[in-house]
């Protein structure tokens, strides 16, 4: 309804676990990693768990994307089944064949281990994943845990994934568990969305959907949204949904912090929830102000009791307690300078990302900076994100900032450096804490990248030629092998797997794609792709 509204080709905040969506958090990284090498592991089990909504299952969509073709899925998506229902069930999933009207457990895994017998001898594997494994009862997981018994000398022949929410923990803790527990080869438990995350995953969504105008979520909005979410993604999409939907209704360009609560309460569908606190009575607030100042009176007596150690103890002499300075935490912020406008503090800005480059800037040129770039062999990169996303990349970049009247102006992050960042912005260099980068920007970045000799886009299965061998080149240095012979190379499953390989360790969509982001992390891995926004050979 509000997609033609808004500019948006798709709805940005479906429910649904499509990947072509996921947005790749650090937990989210982590928890794909962990299923890939369980995968390759050969093991039997794999384990993911997590609170509702946190995208266990958009991450195990994820995974299947990159599964080879001969993998044999099947998926039990409502687990409360006895053990003659759950092995029915496998059964009809892989296209197992059983007698009709069959009710016994023992012909139904005959027949299962028959089909898993002969699996390898077709070159497929099979892989079980079982969603909402919490419901499983124990009958129904020992039984699935002798599934697992059959095995070759190199491998089990069914793999099993299970995702669940917390309690699957416990319930594998348990003594009477504990041999299906020991065969769990990867686990991992995925937590919610940071507060950078969170405003990084709607910028994301929004951008997928195809959003080309301003932020559609005020500053306001947007910090009550971790708030009110807690950072989990199906919280925050039902929210975000609600709230272009209010906004569209009331003829509004964006939601602001008003729209947001309202939609949040109509989600919620309570007129006070929990996170909407309402005053507490003047005497309780007076009790909690008494026993604030009581405990605070108790720790700092504690404090005075404790001898303070000396320098000595310490392994610092006087001389060199001297010589340290104190380490204060930059002042500056991203304040507009006086004076700025947004074309003046945009041609500054991107003057400054030139000459990071070292490409000179002649003002009597009329081109674009991107049209200037071009023109050196690099490529303009305009995306929406967060911090992460811009330290994954690499790259310094112009970064679109809001002042407090909600004017865009523009500066440029030129280097990161543990938790300070260098920002060159009208006439003036900063340092800044990148603590405070959020209060003024929302997402917005362009940088330039290197673009590799033969570039045109998408490789087609089968491409040859000097970019699919600047690919394996780097792969090479990355991976430490030799390079393969150049007559043999060829953008196929097997250079799809390297790639996938290297875009999970860079924290990308694992899709064997080389893509902008996968060149640049690729030439970044390798000193190939020009400057960069955190110095690693300083860090080490």
């Amino acid at each position: 309804m509000y997609k033609e509204y808004f500019g948006l080709k798709e709805n940005p905040f479906s429910i649904a676990p499509d990947p072509h969506y996921f947005y790749m958090s650090k937990g989210h990284r982590e928890a794909l990693a962990h299923l890939v090498y369980g995968i390759n592991s050969d093991g039997g089990f794999i384990l993911i768990t997590g609170e509702v909504g946190t995208g266990k299952t958009t991450v195990c969509r994820c995974l299947l994307e990159q599964l080879p073709e001969n993998a044999e899925i099947a998926f039990i998506l409502n687990p409360k089944l006895t053990v003659e229902e759950l092995l029915a069930t496998i059964c009809d999933e892989f296209g197992i064949s059983y007698p009709e009207g069959n009710k016994s457990n023992k012909v139904f895994v005959s027949a299962i281990y028959e089909y898993l017998l002969h699996i390898p001898e077709k070159g497929r594997r099979a892989i079980l994943i079982i969603e909402e494994a919490q419901n499983l009862s124990m009958e129904v997981l020992e039984q699935i845990r002798l599934l697992t018994n059959l095995e070759t000398s190199q491998r089990k022949l069914l793999q099993i994934i299970l995702l669940g929410q917390p309690e699957l923990r416990k319930m594998l803790a348990q003594s009477q568990l504990r041999q299906l527990s020991q065969r769990v080869t990867a686990r991992y438990h995925l937590g919610p969305l940071s507060k950078d995350e969170t405003f990084e995953y709607v910028n994301h969504r929004l951008s997928v959907a195809g959003l080309n105008r301003g932020q559609l979520f005020s500053k306001g909005a947007m910090k009550h949204l971790f708030r009110l979410t807690g950072g989990i993604p199906r919280l925050i999409n039902l929210i975000c949904d609600r709230a272009l939907l209010g906004a569209y209704v009331q003829g509004k360009d964006h939601v602001d912090r008003k729209t947001l609560m309202t939609a949040a309460r109509e989600v919620y569908g309570k007129e006070d929830p929990q996170w909407m606190i309402k005053p507490a009575h003047p005497a309780l607030w007076a009790f909690f102000i008494i026993l604030f100042f009581a405990a605070l009176t108790v720790s700092y007596f504690n404090w005075r009791l404790q001898p303070f150690p000396s320098l000595k103890s310490r392994g610092i002499s006087q001389k060199q307690f001297a010589a340290t300075p104190i380490q204060e935490p930059p002042s500056a912020d991203l304040e507009k300078p006086i004076g700025g406008t947004r074309t003046g503090t945009r041609n500054m800005a991107y003057r400054a990302l030139l000459s990071q480059w070292g490409i000179p800037v002649n003002p009597r040129d009329r081109r674009t900076p991107c049209e200037q770039a071009i023109e050196k062999g690099l490529q303009c990169l305009n995306e929406k994100g967060g911090l992460s996303d811009l330290q994954r990349l690499n790259k310094p970049a112009v970064l679109t900032l809001v002042d407090g009247k909600g004017e865009e102006y523009f500066a440029a992050i030129l280097s990161i450096q543990d938790h300070t960042a260098t920002f060159a912005i009208g006439n003036e260099t900063r340092k800044v804490d990148i603590r405070k980068i959020a209060s003024w920007w929302l997402g917005e970045y362009t940088l330039f990248w290197k673009v590799p000799s033969n570039y045109k886009g998408k490789l087609d299965q089968g491409s040859r030629g000097p970019l699919v061998a600047w690919i394996d080149q780097q792969l090479s240095i990355v991976q430490g092998r030799p390079a393969k012979p150049k007559e043999k190379l060829l953008y196929n499953e097997p250079m799809k797997k390297e790639i996938r390989a290297f875009q999970i360790t860079a924290g990308l969509v694992p899709d064997g794609i080389m893509g902008p982001r996968t060149i640049i992390c690729l030439a970044n891995a390798t000193d190939a792709g020009g400057p960069t926004l955190i110095n690693k050979k300083r860090d080490h």
